[in-house]
């Protein structure tokens, strides 16, 4: 006996598939159609034993070809059975019973109760004599049947809708989220961008003022000593004054690019924020003026920091100045301080926070604002929206340098109208305090009596300071490189004192000073220079001259780190 052909009508491949494997297991032989059209067609030309059919279909859905199907007295006798998706009601079962189907089942059925009732329908089938002794699928009048069957395809087309609508809200729910989080990346791409131009800025910032501080520092020295061996009333000293005094202003504006390419040389120091910030409050009001209401309410029990010994006044100042001249008239500034910490997972949430515990300080004012163009700039280095002559555009790229340097961030909010709040964050210090300084004890020295190892890779800077340390009465051994000198230092006995530039081509000061200490027990350091990289920060207790410097200042340096 041959195996019974059931005819599987669907639009849907997985559908189709899905139904063929588990028919074919049971030893069914399976043909498909993918609409009624088609399957009337089959039909027609070879009738099978069973026809499965979806009901919403292209160019003809399943109750149209059930009611066809059930039309032709070829086909009528051959079970129908409807298998359709999990969106229709009761009516649409009793409606598709009446066009004479033998079974309504529900998507997704459990394969082995599907199994039992296709199995069920073929065998009662097959013991009927005649088609017409079923006494089910009576015909339906065709009024009837046309305003059920319009029925049933609203109710499908309804279901079909709120199941179109439900996706729709997923897809668009979907492509919110991957819209965040293009915009996330968005956002993170142009923080990097930014990081990386301020990085190059500041690389470029450093080179510059780093070779300007040592034009500067030989132009100071010749100029001073020039001018220390003039008569009082000579007419010289005034002008050769006035140079010293342009060079300075050119020294300063070099320090401040130095602050903000982090190439500052500093000395780390101790200090508890709440007390530094109430010892600037008097200093701050003067330089602000009286239309200008300044508040700092002291907050909680204080924390320490370990910042660049002037950096804290230098962060206050530019930043009270900066409010004071967004401010149209009288205003108000507010100084607030506090403590946060951050963990990892709040810092990859929130790009530009770092994980640790750090102490805040909040300046806000009520002034004008800035726009989102002017806030994504605020840090460069000469970017200013004062007018000629009003500013150097060098204060908030100072704030950013020295918090980069003290291992901070900063961040700012600012609305047109409302006003601006910069929050810097310093990492909080839960170390000891160090140590006062011994008091020396030491017998001084005669200037005559006291030799001076100086090195500097600069030979215009190494001349006239040696020249400079000559005229003050001390004995100079100059070298222009570090290696020269620990070849050369053998030769003598005794060296007080060792002058050296931080970084030089061969090694950095601080390695010198390693190999010469041991040669010459107790002696004692100074370090110079423009600049430095942040992992040369010099430890707090360690003597230190900023380049340019004028004859008044390395005479008092050298005095102080002597003991004299």
């Amino acid at each position: 006996m041959s195996a019974s052909r059931i005819l599987i009508v669907d639009d849907h491949e997985e559908n189709i598939y899905l139904l063929r494997a588990l028919l074919q297991a049971d030893g069914y032989e399976v043909s498909t159609a993918p609409n009624g059209a088609e399957a009337l067609a089959q039909a027609h030309l070879n009738p099978p034993d069973m026809i499965i059919s979806d009901v919403l279909m292209p160019v003809m859905d399943g109750f149209t070809l059930c009611r066809e199907w059930k039309k032709d007295p070829r086909l009528a006798p051959v079970p129908f059975v409807f298998y359709t998706a999990t969106y229709t009601d009761e009516r649409d079962r009793e409606f598709a019973l009446s066009l004479g189907a033998e079974a309504f089942i529900v998507k997704p059925e459990e394969p082995e109760v599907f199994r039992e009732k296709i199995h069920g329908i073929l065998g009662k089938v097959k013991g009927l004599s005649t088609p017409g002794e079923k006494g089910e699928g009576a015909p339906v009048e065709e009024t009837v049947y046309l305003k059920q069957y319009n029925e049933a395809l609203i109710r499908k087309l309804e279901a079909k809708m709120a199941q179109l609508e439900k996706t729709i809200r997923e897809l668009e729910r979907e492509n919110a989220e991957r819209l965040k989080s293009e915009a996330e990346r968005e956002s993170l791409r142009d923080q990097l961008f930014q990081a990386q131009k301020m990085e190059s800025i500041g690389r470029l910032a450093g080179g510059v003022a780093h070779d300007f501080n040592n034009m500067l520092s030989v132009i100071i020295s010749y100029t001073d000593l020039v001018r220390s061996q003039l008569k009082p009333d000579d007419p010289l000293r005034d002008d050769l004054q006035k140079i010293l005094e342009a060079a300075r202003r050119s020294a300063d504006l070099t320090r401040q690019l130095l602050t903000f390419a982090r190439k500052e040389t500093v000395t780390l120091k101790v200090i508890d924020l709440n007390e530094a910030v109430k010892g600037m409050i008097r200093f701050l009001e003067r330089i602000l003026g009286d239309n200008i209401q300044l508040s700092f309410p002291l907050q909680g029990k204080p924390g320490r920091v370990r910042v660049g010994s002037s950096h804290l006044d230098q962060i206050l100042t530019n930043l009270c100045v900066n409010a004071r001249d967004a401010i149209q008239g009288h205003g108000r500034i507010d100084i607030t301080t506090g403590a946060a910490a951050f963990d990892e997972a709040y810092c990859a949430n929130h790009p530009g926070f770092y994980p640790g515990d750090f102490l805040r300080l909040s300046v806000s004012d009520n002034g004008c604002g800035m726009k989102e163009e002017v806030l994504a700039k605020v840090f460069e280095p000469f970017y200013t929206t004062k007018g000629p002559g009003q500013g150097t555009g060098l204060g908030l790229s100072t704030v950013y340098g020295i918090v980069q340097q003290n291992k901070g961030f900063i961040k700012v909010k600012s609305q047109l109208g409302v006003g601006t709040t910069f929050d810097i964050y310093l990492p909080r210090y839960d170390g000891p305090l160090p140590a006062a300084p011994a008091e020396s004890l030491a017998v001084p020295l005669a200037r005559g009596q006291t030799n001076i190892l100086l090195v500097e890779d600069e030979p215009a800077i190494l001349q006239i300071t040696s020249r400079i340390l000559k005229n003050l009465g001390y004995t100079i051994l100059p070298y222009p490189s570090p290696r020269e000198a620990l070849l050369r230092i053998r030769d003598h006995s005794q060296v007080h004192l060792l002058i050296t530039d931080v970084i030089m081509p061969e090694m950095s000061g601080m390695e010198l000073a390693k190999k010469v200490q041991p040669l010459f027990p107790g002696l004692k350091c100074l370090y110079m220079s423009g600049y430095t990289a942040d992992s040369s920060q010099l430890e707090e207790g360690v003597h230190f001259i900023q380049k340019p410097f004028t004859i008044k200042e390395l005479a008092e340096k050298v005095h102080e780190v002597l003991g004299n």
